[in-house]
């Protein structure tokens, strides 16, 4: 058995409601079920970002904890 995971970034305006997510993910599971993955769930991954240090601390940004969507497919 053979696995994929593909990153999955919704993008919506203001104007657009969950609708639009879910038409979004739609569209992925789509395109890959047509080159035979089965779609399986979409899983959620925490992950540190890290800190800059910037030259003397000038510019230095803080590190962060981001979220990330990645869609899971087999074959």
């Amino acid at each position: 058995m053979t696995y994929k995971t593909v990153p999955f970034v919704a993008k919506i305006s203001q104007k657009d409601n969950s609708s639009a997510v879910a038409d979004q993910l739609q569209s992925l599971i789509d395109g890959y079920t047509s080159q035979g993955w089965e779609y399986l769930h979409l899983e959620n991954v925490e992950t540190n970002v890290a800190a800059t240090g910037g030259c003397f601390g000038i510019g230095a940004q803080p590190g962060y904890t981001t979220n990330i969507k990645i869609a899971v497919f087999k074959k």
